[in-house]
Parts: structure tokens; C-alpha cells; sequence
């Protein structure tokens, strides 16, 4: 069983993988092309109702999908009550958007927003008819249909933006593209998934898998609000083009760490929910996530933020050169997100939501204290505030899974420390390479790039890192020239 279960694993990581390398390369290339075509003020509009659309998305599970993912035997009469309370939150959704719409155009003062809500509100109602499809999806550790469904949609709906984009539509086009991917993601998650709904609807059902989703979706509500409360501040304190440099160097920092948080944790949480009744397998499946994670993020974020001016320059052109510093900042505020959703799977997957609310609780108040005390300063001071908290925030996370699968917050650190130390290093020597004279920023970026690679790479082989060379055999093990040796 524990044989079959690693393989799932192994094959899951992969097609996630797959998913989220495809997914995002799309996404990356689409917005570049974007970024060129359209002014930073038009993704600053829609960076100022991202707050209010990713919250009415939580609603849209509302904690059930979580729950019936975590709930062992999950029976039909589940599964279609979900389905049938998802489009019902769907067409609220919208209904709520339509009469708020004027309030959030007033706020910002931007009339303009007035339609544009109304407009992406309709996501919400698309993604309600394929929100079941793909939890049900992810409960069986399959992720091969909705890489499929990824790709799909974020190529489409990224011809449609581009195009739209070059006709001359401006903000709409990002609309558009929005709207667009909503409708072939569910679409294609009819086409690719053999599941159907039937007729089959209970309260009784609902109220079960409540108790574990009640408190996940009110801690899920905070948590996306607070995710993107500093598009609503930047939005409300500054400006519309002060918000497009930061939704830019955001997407630009968040690509690999978003990409590598959300490929592991959609797989690391319905296999820790396999063996929650297990806390030592649970620990040692824990500290191999984390181990791995911060192999790979450390050295990218601190990485990118050595290479920060050429990077930006390249991709984005001098039009967004004032998003250099808010990029490099959030790359280092970026350090540990992927580990955050570990811990906090792992305290989910024991069914412990009631302790990840509490712990939620403390990590808003410090944000608001943050936002409270250092938005007087600027919008950088934000950032060094954000930083601050990243570190205190992990802390807190670390604090239950230490009392329920006893890896605590020292362990974790010292398991972790060698990753931050060699990739210190190599971001140091990056930076010194950064400061020769007469090099144009293409040449500049490539040279960077390869001596940070080889850096870290010969630093984790010298000093022999687990995570590191468990990796590396499994990839050896994988080459022809390796196979062929082991035969003879």
C-alpha cells in the first residue's frame, strides 16, 4: 500500500508538474506580450478588483471541496449536493457583483470599474458548472485530465487577450481573457472528465462536510483577502499606475514560486490526508516536502531578485523599470510561501482546522499592523514590512504541526538552514557579476544566470545536501547513459 501510495505520489508531482510548467509557460509568455502592448494604469484597473473577485471565488467552495477531498468515503449524494450548491453560489456571486459594482467604482473613484466588475464577476458563475470536476480530480491524486484542461484554456483565452490586445481594446482584453479561460477551463473539464450529475441533493450531506469546511472557508476568506489587501491599499493610496508596477512585479515573482507552491500542495494535501492516522510517516512525508521545496526555491527567489534590472529590463522593456525594486523586494518576501502551504496541509490533512483558523488570526492582525504602521513610508516600506512577516508568519505555522506530528520550528530551521546558506552564496556571487562594466542586459542576464546555476549546483554536490542528491540520483537514474551502465 505504502508502495502504491509513493507511486501516486511520484506520477501526481509529475503530471502537476507538467501542468503547472505548461500552464504558467503560457501565462508568461501572454502576459509579456501583454505587458507590452497595454500601460501599467490598465493592469492597475484590474489589479484593483482582484481583491473582490478572489474572495467571491472562496465562496464558490465555500470549504466543501477541501472537505470532500479530506473526507475518506465521500459518498454521490455528496458529490452532486456540492455540484448544485456551487451553482447557486455562482449565480449569487453575480447577483452580489451587479448591485456592489457602483460601490467599488465609487471607492476607487474609476467609473470605469463600474462595468468592468460586472464583467468578471461572470467567472465566478462559469467556474461553478466545473468546480466539482476538478476536486474530484484532484481526491483521486489524478492530475493528467487537468493539465489538459490548464493548457487548453490558458492558450485560448491567451490568443483571444493578445489579440483583442493589438485591436486596440485596452483594459477589456484582459477582461476578456479572464472571462475567456474561465469558460474553456469548464468547458474542457466536461469534454475531459467522464463525470456527471445526477439528481441527488441533501442538506443532511451538506451539513456533514460543514463542520470541516465551515472553518476552512471562513479562514480561506481571510486568507485570500489578505492575500491581495495590498492591491486594495496600493490601489486606494497611490495610484492606478503605482498598482500596475506592483500586479506586474508581482506576476513576475510569483510565476516560479506560485507555480512551485501550488504544483506541490495540490499533491502533498491528499496524500498527507492518506496518512493523517500515521504522525511519524506524516512528519517524515513533511520534512522531504519541505526539504525539496526549499532546494529549489530558495536559490530561484534570491536568485531573481540578483538579477532583478536585466530581467525586467529584457521581458517587460524600460516601461516598467520602476517595478524593478518592487520586484526584488517581493522575491525575498517570496522565500518561504511554498513552505507556509506544507505546514499548513499537513495541519488541515489531521483534519485540525479549528488550529489553522487560530493561527490565521494572529497572521491578519500583524498585517494590518504592518499596513497600519508603514504605508506613511511608501510603498517599499510596505514591502520591508512584508518581509518581516513572511519569517514571523512561518513561526506560527510550524507552531502545530510541531504539537501534532512533533516537527517543530528549531528542527524545521536546522533541516532547512544548509539550502538558505548555500543559496546566500550563490545570490552574492550573481550580485558581484552584476557589476561588470560594458555588458548589454541580454548578455549580462545569460552570464548571470549560468554562474548562479553551476554555483549551486557544485555547492550542493560538495556538501552532499539530501534533498538535493536524492534528486539528483533519481534524475541519473533516468538517463540512457546511466541505465546502460547499471545493465552492464
Amino acid at each position: 500500500m505504502a508502495d502504491n501510495l509513493k507511486q501516486k505520489t511520484i506520477t501526481a508531482l509529475s503530471w502537476s508538474f507538467i501542468e503547472a510548467l505548461g500552464t504558467r509557460s503560457v501565462q508568461f509568455v501572454v502576459g509579456i506580450i501583454l505587458a507590452r502592448l497595454l500601460f501599467p494604469e490598465q493592469f492597475g484597473l484590474i489589479g484593483m478588483l482582484t481583491i473582490f473577485i478572489e474572495v467571491m471565488r472562496v465562496f464558490l467552495d465555500s470549504g466543501f471541496g477541501s472537505a470532500l477531498i479530506q473526507k475518506k468515503n465521500a459518498t454521490s449524494t455528496d458529490i452532486n449536493s456540492i455540484f448544485y450548491f456551487n451553482i447557486f453560489v455562482g449565480i449569487a456571486a453575480v447577483g452580489l457583483s451587479f448591485l456592489i459594482a457602483p460601490w467599488i467604482a465609487a471607492f476607487y473613484n474609476q467609473p470605469i470599474l463600474t462595468p468592468l466588475t460586472k464583467a468578471l464577476s461572470l467567472t465566478i458563475l462559469i467556474n461553478s458548472f466545473g468546480a466539482i470536476q476538478m476536486n474530484m480530480l484532484t481526491k483521486h491524486i489524478n492530475f493528467k485530465v487537468q493539465t489538459k484542461v490548464s493548457l487548453v484554456a490558458g492558450l485560448l483565452s491567451g490568443i483571444i487577450g493578445i489579440t483583442l490586445a493589438i485591436s486596440g481594446f485596452g483594459v477589456w482584453s484582459l477582461v476578456v481573457q479572464q472571462v475567456s479561460s474561465s469558460f474553456f477551463q469548464t468547458a474542457s473539464y466536461w469534454f475531459f472528465s467522464s463525470w456527471r450529475p445526477a439528481l441527488l441533493f441533501s442538506f443532511q450531506s451538506l451539513k456533514e462536510m460543514f463542520g470541516f469546511g465551515s472553518r476552512l472557508l471562513v479562514t480561506n476568506l481571510m486568507n485570500r483577502f489578505f492575500d491581495n489587501i495590498y492591491l486594495l491599499v496600493i490601489g486606494k493610496l497611490f495610484s492606478a499606475t503605482s498598482l500596475g508596477y506592483f500586479t506586474r512585479a508581482s506576476t513576475l515573482q510569483g510565476l516560479p514560486t506560485q507555480t512551485l507552491s501550488e504544483m506541490v500542495a495540490r499533491v502533498t494535501f491528499p496524500v498527507f490526508s492518506t496518512i493523517q492516522d500515521d504522525p511519524a510517516r506524516l512528519k517524515r512525508g513533511l520534512k522531504k516536502a519541505l526539504t525539496v521545496l526549499a532546494m529549489v526555491n530558495f536559490p530561484m527567489m534570491i536568485g531573481m531578485a540578483a538579477v532583478a534590472r536585466p530581467l525586467v529590463l529584457v521581458i517587460l522593456t524600460d516601461k516598467w523599470a520602476p517595478c524593478i525594486p518592487y520586484f526584488q523586494l517581493l522575491c525575498l518576501a517570496g522565500l518561504l510561501v511554498p513552505l507556509h502551504r506544507q505546514n499548513v496541509n499537513a495541519v488541515q490533512a489531521v483534519g485540525r482546522t479549528d488550529l489553522y483558523f487560530r493561527v490565521e488570526i494572529v497572521k491578519k492582525m500583524l498585517t494590518v499592523m504592518n499596513i497600519a504602521v508603514m504605508w506613511k513610508y511608501g510603498i517599499n516600506a510596505l514591502f520591508y514590512g512584508l518581509i518581516a512577516f513572511s519569517f514571523i508568519a512561518y513561526y506560527l505555522n510550524c507552531y502545530y504541526t510541531g504539537v501534532l506530528i512533533n516537527y517543530p520550528f528549531k528542527e524545521q530551521v536546522r533541516d532547512l538552514a544548509p539550502y538558505m546558506s548555500m543559496a546566500v552564496v550563490m545570490g552574492s556571487a550573481v550580485s558581484a557579476v552584476g557589476m561588470l562594466p560594458l555588458l548589454n542586459n541580454w548578455s549580462l542576464l545569460l552570464i548571470q544566470i549560468t554562474v548562479g546555476i553551476l554555483i549551486y549546483v557544485a555547492l550542493c554536490r560538495v556538501f552532499r545536501l539530501t534533498a538535493f542528491m536524492e534528486v539528483w540520483q533519481a534524475i541519473w537514474k533516468r538517463m540512457p547513459l546511466a541505465r546502460a551502465g547499471t545493465a552492464e
